[in-house]
């Protein structure tokens, strides 16, 4: 059943044009929200407690995905019935799916993080392209790392084009955002973990990193910018530099792909025997 409320029908409505706003970072920022676009972002906005605060909904889409608006109505989000020109106004992507939500960020200190313990570990490293720091996000996600780590040089991850390439990963795991790279790496270290840059032109072979067991314990992996890589000074800041292996004509893999071959890689050594979880991923 859809929710009961006048219709909005104007952009110009307060509420539309506040949500607009958060399409720029810097109204992210002040407001410590951000949009969640689609059904699959927020349903799991509905199920991360606290987070969704307002759902605009075409009419349509209220009744076909009605047990996201039930759930977000049963948690007293407040939820607007909205035209589609409205959804369209508000939406940073080309054909809406006639719902959007409001979200409040939910990053976490870095400090949270390490007193964790963590065991795999993603690091964002001058990244600007929200779309790949959302594909490494969902990455992460899928191969089970504990958190991933955005420095302060890289993109924000409330992007919503890095929301929408995490395609719901963002509410999954703990994300810490604006860590200068130092802290970064001296912390996780700190607390126990190696840490690995991810590099085409590192020294180390993960192939052979892997034959020699050596990928078995807590490990965070370094990824950089998807254009120059990594600078030395930040290569020289960690443990190793590995690269993945071309074994074939490619010139390479571009940044998503290279951390999915690279977190797969230690979820699959540290589940083996001896490693740092058991072989049932306890």
């Amino acid at each position: 059943m859809a929710p009961a409320g006048p219709e909005l029908i104007s952009p110009r409505s307060s509420r539309v044009v506040a949500a607009r706003r958060l399409a720029k970072r810097n109204f992210r920022g002040k407001e410590r929200l951000f949009l969640a676009e689609g059904p699959q972002a927020v349903r799991e906005a509905v199920r991360h407690p606290d987070t969704l605060t307002e759902l605009f909904a075409t009419p349509e889409a209220a009744k076909r995905y009605a047990e996201i608006t039930g759930a977000a109505r049963d948690a007293g989000v407040r939820i607007h019935l909205a035209s589609e020109q409205v959804i369209a106004d508000i939406s940073t992507t080309v054909t809406p799916q006639g719902l959007v939500g409001i979200c409040r960020f939910l990053d976490t200190p870095f400090e949270e993080i390490l007193a964790a313990r963590p065991k795999l570990v993603a690091v964002l490293a001058h990244v600007r392209d929200p779309g790949n720091a959302g594909t490494v996000l969902r990455c992460a996600d899928a191969a089970g790392a504990e958190a991933v780590v955005l420095t302060d040089a890289s993109v924000d991850v409330y992007n919503p084009k890095a929301v929408r390439a995490s395609v719901g990963s963002l509410f999954h795991l703990p994300v810490a955002v604006g860590v200068p790279v130092e802290r970064a790496v001296a912390g996780l270290r700190d607390a126990g973990v190696r840490v690995l840059a991810a590099d085409g032109a590192g020294d180390r072979d993960l192939d052979e990193e892997l034959d020699k067991g050596t990928m078995g314990g807590p490990t965070a992996w370094v990824f950089g910018n998807e254009a120059w890589g990594l600078p030395e000074e930040t290569r020289a800041l960690t443990d190793a530099v590995v690269r993945v292996p071309i074994h074939g004509k490619a010139e390479s893999l571009n940044l998503a792909t290279a951390a999915a071959v690279c977190l797969y890689a230690s979820a699959r050594a540290q589940r083996a025997v001896g490693g740092c979880r058991s072989v049932t991923g306890a």
